[in-house]
């Protein structure tokens, strides 16, 4: 019996109750460590890069940059987006980049003195434009008037030769967030720049973000560049349609490049973001759709209704304008989802197509009002050569940014002064807004379309 001994189970495990509860807690342990270790608070779900782990930024406590973030259903373990791998990613787009061919030819643009930045030019000159199939015609494209920043700003816009991600704050009307997500090699090559004006720049001092005496800002990630009224608009809106829209401009050796609201904080690294959202779907742009809207003339009637615009009067004017020239309502036959974006965040590929697109959408902003929803599907639809675009859904822009309301107080007193923004009195419409019985308007038969569809 003493030889069976040594080959007998242990009374511990005799039990199978005891051995599964053990078990049970082991795997409970085991999973809850994991968890707690893991960057990606995901189960059997490894980083696919080295992520900064280190605070880009160290805010002082009375700012409070993460104060007031919408609720969202943000997972980091599923995603509706394919995300690659960080480093085949980091490659390709370095290679990408490097490869100029993919990106020619340029197109040419007018340099001459104007009253305003973007110059004034009527409907039918800037719809001439639409069908650019002479690459030696020179296109009219802001600039009409120099760009109030400074030397060393405008040396390192140039410089930026590869990705950058823009954003800007005027009127200090966001907080500055830095991104999140970053892989170890990113900042090495992303440039982050954010635009801002006098106001927010004493907002940022009077928070102490900033050094009074220094020249060149940086806040984390983000270069800052100063914009001066000088030569710009009185609506700060107006002014923040530039960067928006002119980043290829601005940037013209850069390659890729996101647009992303002051009210976004990016949650996924841009690389990757190009990379799924451009590169991998073979387009010039990137961008998300309205989550409600898909007709142009329902943002119209929004914008007039919650006053999104103080001419109301002139959104009948622009739409009018629009329906007159071949502005139709959505239909399953255009081959776009919809015909209403969510412009909060937009990715490009900085060729011929996308940089057409921006040149033409930013001359109408200039001819009417800095609401860039309402000319978006009137450029995409008359422009030639066709823009290819990823109109992606909603839930995918809530997965790689993070939203938050804009500042609810802001420091007026303190810092807004001569350099305050004239605010601008409603200017009410007629009676006859959009929806016009008489046989003038010329969104009859768009209104007309949109309503037998709905009710088919």
């Amino acid at each position: 019996m003493g030889k069976y001994a040594q080959y007998r189970t242990p009374p511990l495990c005799q039990s199978k109750l005891l051995c599964t509860s053990l078990l049970y807690l082991f795997s409970v342990m085991f999973l809850a460590l994991y968890n707690a270790l893991s960057p990606t608070k995901c189960l059997f779900r490894s980083s696919p890069f080295d992520p900064i782990q280190a605070p880009l930024f160290s805010y002082p406590s009375t700012y409070g940059e993460h104060n007031h973030a919408f609720p969202t259903h943000r997972s980091s373990c599923s995603s509706p987006v394919y995300f690659s791998d960080y480093w085949p990613v980091l490659e390709e787009i370095q290679n990408l980049c490097r490869n100029f061919s993919a990106f020619a030819p340029n197109l040419r643009y007018m340099m001459e003195d104007g009253d305003t930045f973007g110059g004034t030019f009527s409907t039918n000159r800037r719809l001439s434009y639409f069908n650019h199939s002479n690459e030696s015609e020179e296109l009219p494209c802001g600039f009409f008037k120099k760009f109030p920043i400074s030397n060393s700003d405008r040396i390192e816009m140039e410089n930026c030769n590869g990705v950058v991600v823009v954003s800007a704050i005027f009127d200090d009307h966001d907080k500055i967030r830095q991104p999140k997500g970053l892989g170890s090699k990113t900042l090495d090559n992303v440039c982050f720049f954010m635009f801002i004006d006098d106001v927010t720049l004493k907002g940022f001092r009077y928070h102490q973000l900033i050094p009074r005496k220094v020249l060149d800002y940086k806040i984390g990630a983000w270069r800052i560049v100063k914009v001066s009224r000088k030569n710009l608009y009185s609506n700060p809106a107006k002014n923040v349609v530039i960067p928006k829209y002119l980043v290829h401009r601005l940037f013209p050796n850069s390659k890729y490049s996101i647009w992303i609201n002051a009210q976004l904080q990016l949650m996924v690294d841009p690389l990757l973001l190009i990379h799924a959202l451009v590169v991998a779907e073979d387009v010039d742009m990137a961008i998300p759709k309205h989550p409600f809207f898909i007709h142009t003339m329902e943002e119209a009637m929004a914008t007039a209704r919650w006053k999104k615009w103080w001419d109301v009067e002139s959104l009948q004017r622009q739409m009018e304008t629009y329906c007159k020239n071949g502005l139709q309502p959505w239909s399953s036959n255009k081959p776009y989802p919809t015909d209403v974006p969510n412009t909060a965040i937009i990715l490009r590929k900085h060729g011929l197509s996308n940089n057409l697109f921006s040149c033409l959408l930013y001359n109408e902003l200039e001819a009417f009002n800095p609401r860039d929803q309402l000319p978006f599907a009137y450029v995409r639809d008359l422009m030639s050569p066709k823009l290819k675009l990823n109109m992606f859904e909603e839930e995918v822009l809530e997965q790689i940014a993070a939203e938050y309301r804009h500042n609810l107080k802001r420091v007026r007193s303190s810092i807004r002064d001569e350099e305050s923004y004239t605010t601008q009195r409603t200017k009410r419409a007629r009676s006859d807004l959009i929806v016009n019985s008489s046989c003038c308007s010329r969104c009859q038969n768009y209104l007309s379309e949109v309503w037998d569809e709905t009710h088919k």
